[in-house]
């Protein structure tokens, strides 16, 4: 009882101290719980919207990018395919809001009932005779008609594949059940006819839902089914979609759980600090306690019950604030993914009970984890020595050898992991881990070595204070180590972030300026199909010299889904591919010949394919295999795409259309003028987004930067932990100093003497941790950009190091520990010589 009041009175006497433990612990946890919330509501999103949109779905009929031939289901019903039900499924964007993309479901209402309970009320809720016969019908829920303000029989501008569309509002739904009533507030729904005109796909089906039993009667009609089926169409469980789906973002949900999970690492550091300084302020106390007979085993029991106060108020803080900042990133995340992967309507945030309690169970362990260690000291510490502030010293300067050993130790582990597993994701983060290990046991070394050397410039810049505090880092190491580790891991981690990022962007700017060869592009915006025609008529305008053509599409494969791009370039673009692997003539033979793709690198990367190897498609003939003739260097999609010529394509899929033109300007073309003859030659009744290559090259970066963003926000979250750590651990450094500048107060010191010396070791405890941040920056990089991305996402790029970033670091390392340690200079440059005479504990 006696020591836990002790406790408490310490506890109480130093709220200070308290509140900066209590808010990084806070911060770091609530770095976690939002990302852990964000990831969570981003696959339940995608999962409810599966589960609403299929409904009681078993199976799909699907075909190629064209679809499936709505005569296909018409002969396959008449052969007694029940249930079935048609689908089109696509996006349309509402006019007054561009970005904002409402899903299209269009079905057939009398045979759809079996399949979605919503569309079995809507006889009920809507008229059935407009909505089978009114151009541009449409049913949507009560919920978002609400929000659109919109009322039966009101009329609204949609646009789809670049078209402008009238949405005439026919019934409201309104539905019970929670889950399918959140799906449904991003969904438009239509009849068949409807949908295919609004996406120009006459006659096409996206898919046919069935419904087949469950057992051995279900294996033997699917069976039948599929062998009834026509080489175009394939059939597949619902899950596999939804499997597809989330092996697409799984490396990016996993990169973003890692960098949360480093503000939660760089909070540990403070909380080690904070737990250190609270023994060492109390070494006295301890010290008589331990004479008294207090066993060490209650000694070590208190200091963990302080840690777990800690723990358990910035945990309970940091759930809260990991809710709230949740909220702010959803939006950035779900942008990032509508970006990279398919469009995703997260109407709100879903708060997972197991989210909360990861996180909070994250927060209270590391927080032990951190105190473990002082929490030891204080207990195996003898009384004698626990009187003995030097001797804290002394033994710290005996294992300093010990701990750089272990670092070295650590970095050769981490190096010998990633040799082992030359693939997996997981061991190089572990990889990266056992690195950061590594230099932060390394860091009392280099810290008292950098203290040492520095010793002699800081005596010539500042005088006596100068030396001083060179002097004073070395002989308070214990406590300047692990302020220097902790400022040294947020900051290296901000420059390897950093780095990471303006390597990515300077790989991915080389790619588009060798990648994108002509100088005007055509496309639709948001994506949709152009008329073929177009390339003759955009051909024949002055001053253009070729016209290219490319579509862009995802097909089927045995392996997943895989993004297929097929072009008709001129010889001259071939080079545009820039093969990583593969001999470029007998490549650019077999490619124009249709007997052979090229793939990413992503590609190749996810499946394991070399030149040589061969990729099956599913299409529209059956499946074919084409071998590789090449692997070449593409920043578009991070799963890889499949680059086949456009004449083997359209002989293979029942898909006239193409995604995007080429236009290549005769060598005496007027660039401007081309541009606006190509625009006044585009359709009248298709929006068509017409750019220049600089103006695509700068809208593709914008993207880019567009989708680090969260990683930008992280970023800082994770130094202002670091930052609140410094401030923590300067101000217990100074108080626990108190006693030593009041002696030097008496004996002749100035209080601006003081504050000197005060600043010079706070600036040079930041000096040190910038200049090792740049070496640890370094290798987070070089791990980031060589092991981590490569891994992650298959694509390659070159760590392109400036001294802009590094110069940043060590400035602002210097910066934040002198507006760190302002105010406990201030407060010690002002301290009463007589406390010299007293006993400070």
């Amino acid at each position: 009882m006696m020591v836990a009041r002790a406790s408490l009175r310490h506890l109480a006497r130093h709220p200070g101290q308290l509140a900066l433990a209590v808010l990084g612990v806070a911060l770091g946890v609530a770095v976690v719980v939002a990302i852990e919330l964000v990831n969570h509501s981003a696959r339940q999103a995608f999962s409810y919207s599966t589960e609403v949109l299929s409904g009681g779905t078993t199976h799909h009929i699907v075909g190629g990018p064209a679809g499936v031939d709505e005569a296909d289901y018409a002969r396959l019903r008449i052969a007694g395919l029940r249930p079935s039900a048609p689908v089109v499924e696509g996006h349309v964007e509402l006019a007054a809001a561009p970005g904002e993309a409402l899903q299209l479901l269009g079905v057939d209402v009398f045979a759809d009932a079996p399949f979605r309970r919503y569309t079995a009320t809507l006889d009920a809720q809507a008229d059935l005779e407009a909505l089978l016969t009114t151009p541009g019908a449409a049913v949507m829920s009560a919920e978002l008609a609400e929000r659109l303000g919109l009322v039966e029989g009101d009329r609204v501008e949609v646009r789809a594949g670049g078209r402008s569309l009238r949405l005439h509002l026919v019934g409201r739904l309104t539905v019970e059940d929670a889950l399918t009533r959140e799906v449904l507030a991003g969904v438009v729904l239509t009849d068949i006819a409807t949908a295919q005109e609004w996406l120009g796909q006459p006659g096409r089906l996206t898919r046919i839902d069935l419904i087949l039993a469950e057992g051995a009667e279900g294996e033997r009609r699917l069976a039948q089914i599929a062998a009834a089926l026509p080489p175009a169409l394939r059939i597949e469980p619902v899950g596999a979609r939804i499997g597809a789906m989330e092996q697409m973002t799984r490396a990016f949900r996993l990169n973003l759980t890692a960098l949360s999970l480093l503000a939660l690492v760089v909070g540990m550091f403070l909380i080690y600090n904070t737990m250190t300084f609270s023994v060492l302020q109390r070494r006295g106390l301890i010290g008589r306690l331990r004479v008294l007979g207090v066993t060490r085993g209650r000694i070590q029991a208190v200091v963990l019950g302080e840690a777990l106060v800690v723990g358990v108020l910035g945990t309970a803080l940091g759930v809260l604030a990991g809710i709230a900042l949740a909220e702010q990133l959803l939006g950035l995340v779900t942008r990032t993914i509508n970006d990279l992967y398919f469009v995703l309507n997260v109407a709100a945030l879903q708060v997972d009970p197991g989210a909360l309690a990861r996180g909070a169970a994250l927060g209270v362990g590391a927080t032990l984890l951190a105190a473990w260690l002082p929490a030891r000291e204080a207990a195996h510490t003898a009384p004698r020595a626990a009187l003995a502030r030097v001797d804290v010293e002394r033994l710290l300067a005996a294992r300093v050898g010990r701990a750089a050993a272990l670092g070295a130790l650590s970095l050769l582990l981490a190096l010998g992991l990633l040799a082992v597993f030359g693939r997996g994701l997981v061991p190089g983060f572990a990889a990266l881990a056992l690195f950061i290990g590594g230099a932060v046991l390394l860091v009392p070394a280099a810290t008292r070595a950098l203290a040492e050397a520095l010793r002699a410039p800081a005596r010539q810049a500042l005088g006596l204070p100068g030396a001083m505090a060179a002097r004073g880092v070395v002989t308070s190491l214990s406590r300047s180590a692990p302020a220097v580790a902790a400022l040294a891991v947020a900051l290296a981690a901000a420059v390897g972030v950093a780095l990471m990022i303006d390597s990515f962007r300077l790989s991915v700017e080389r790619w588009l300026e060798g990648t994108l060869r002509a100088d005007i592009y055509v496309s639709v915006p948001g994506g949709g199909s152009l008329d073929p025609a177009l390339a003759a008529r955009f051909a024949a305008l002055p001053g253009v010299q070729a016209v290219s053509q490319g579509r862009r599409v995802r097909v089927d494969a045995p392996e997943g889904p895989t993004e297929l791009f097929a072009l008709d370039i001129p010889p001259a673009s071939f080079a545009a591919f820039g093969l990583r692997r593969g001999d470029a003539e007998r490549a650019r033979a077999a490619f124009y010949a249709g007997e052979a793709v090229l793939v990413s690198e992503p590609l190749a990367w996810h499946r394991g394919l070399d030149v040589g190897d061969s990729l099956t498609l599913h299409t529209d003939r059956g499946p074919r295999a084409f071998p590789v003739a090449g692997i070449y260097r593409d920043y578009s999609s991070d799963q890889g795409v499949a680059a086949l010529v456009l004449d083997a394509y359209q002989a293979l899929y029942d898909d006239p259309h193409v995604s995007s033109f080429g236009i290549y300007a005769a060598p005496d073309a007027d660039p401007a003028a081309l541009l606006q003859r190509v625009r006044a030659a585009a359709p009248a009744d298709q929006a068509l987004q017409v750019q220049s290559n600089r103006a695509l090259r700068e809208a593709s970066m914008a993207i880019f930067d567009q989708t680090f963003a969260i990683t930008e926000v992280l970023r800082v979250i994770a130094l202002a932990v670091a930052a609140v750590g410094l401030v923590s651990a300067l101000l217990a450094l100074q108080l626990e100093r108190a006693r030593e500048l009041a002696v030097l107060r008496a004996i002749g010191f100035t209080p601006a003497d003081v504050g000197r010396l005060v600043l010079a070791q706070s600036g040079l405890t930041g000096l040190i941790a910038g200049l090792l941040a740049v070496p640890l920056g370094w290798g987070l990089a070089w791990g980031l950009t060589q092991v981590i991305n490569r891994r992650a996402f298959g694509w390659s790029m070159e760590l392109v190091v400036t001294a802009g970033p590094l110069l940043q670091v060590v400035a602002l390392a210097v910066v934040t520990a002198l507006l760190a340690s302002a105010w406990p200079a201030w407060r010690m440059a002002r301290t009463p010589a007589a406390w010299a005479l007293r006993e400070v504990g």
